[in-house]
């Protein structure tokens, strides 16, 4: 079965109401930050690192957009989160949104150079971009701090209140916090009208054209919100950790991110945080055991998952649940 013609046909968001599915995997959220209580720390990365690839889920799973260079976003909501929290602005709330809204502003300003393009323009551009700014940002050390990092980052505690610690408690619920705020928002909008003129233009940008949509304008939006979602995950990071260095805007980010987007499934919103979470806990574990050829493992566990299971873990759970269905179905 194919699994992208399946997800073009399926109701797997549900407009009015939240699928037992959806619960269930915010409770697990839930349930690891008590069961896992010596793994917060990575915890809070697994989420980080699932809102940048729901921003990345936005573009290849939803707009059809492909791209090289989503670090880019990722790395400049990490910087104006760095430098706030380093000249005098340690209101962390606030420092995210300012970051995802500068990220959103440059994907706003570079957008009309990618959606006009087709996927290997668009891959080629992207690409471009992203070692563009690595490289500026490399050279421009006293902004940067360049491959030592910048140093003196520090923040408030949320609400004044509560301190992040070195056990990772506050960043895990953060993390944790702004996640769902972010799965929301993004759920709202791929389930909105808006969202179904953005599918419309990915199966079909010839005929949508032809039906009096503007695909151009379509597919900005959705890189601009992809851009606002991959600075907030950057800031995210760089006020959990408190230290950042240019590797946030590197390829290997973005490498990353189409990894984590293949393991857990293109296109199903949860498919990154799924990926996010085999990715980190994978190379984590991996890593102990082998430092030098996790790699090899981790490459190997992808080449079997993109061969089992070609629509990712969450595409390969969807396609078995509604065979299951189908089954029950037909023996009653």
């Amino acid at each position: 079965m194919d699994a992208s013609n399946d997800r073009d046909l399926r109701p797997f968001l549900d407009r009015a109401r939240w699928q037992p599915a959806e619960v269930a995997f915010w409770l697990v959220v839930v349930g690891a930050f008590f069961v896992f209580g010596d793994y917060r720390t990575l915890g809070a990365q697994v989420l980080v690192m699932g809102c940048f690839a729901l921003s990345l889920d936005l573009l290849l799973g939803f707009a059809g957009i492909v791209t090289l260079g989503q670090a880019a976003f990722f790395g400049i909501g990490a910087f104006v989160a760095g430098w706030l929290g380093k000249y005098g602005w340690h209101e962390p709330i606030s420092g995210l949104l300012i970051a995802g809204l500068v990220a959103g502003a440059a994907g706003a300003i570079t957008a009309r150079l990618i959606v006009r393009g087709t996927d290997l323009s668009r891959l080629m551009v992207t690409l471009g971009l992203g070692l563009v700014l690595y490289e500026a940002a490399n050279k421009a050390t006293h902004l940067t701090g360049g491959i030592d990092g910048l140093q003196g980052i520090s923040f408030a505690p949320l609400f004044g209140v509560f301190e992040f610690d070195l056990y990772g408690n506050v960043a895990y619920v953060y993390a944790a916090v702004v996640s769902f705020v972010l799965l929301w928002v993004a759920r709202r909008l791929v389930n909105s009208p808006y969202g179904m003129t953005l599918q419309a233009v990915r199966m079909n940008a010839r005929r949508a054209m032809a039906m009096g949509i503007d695909d151009g304008r379509t597919l900005g939006i959705a890189y601009t919100a992809a851009a606002v979602i991959a600075g907030m995950s950057g800031a995210l990071l760089t006020q959990i950790t408190q230290f950042l260095t240019i590797d946030a805007l590197g390829f290997g980010r973005s490498a990353d991110i189409l990894i984590i987007a293949a393991l857990g499934g293109a296109g199903y919103l949860y498919g990154g945080f799924v990926g996010a979470a085999v990715f980190v806990i994978g190379r984590d574990l991996l890593s102990g055991i082998s430092p030098a050829y996790w790699h090899f493992w981790l490459g190997l566990v992808l080449v079997l998952t993109i061969f089992f299971a070609r629509g990712g873990i969450v595409g390969s759970g969807v396609v078995w649940a509604r065979r299951l269905a189908a089954r029950r179905g037909a023996r009653q």
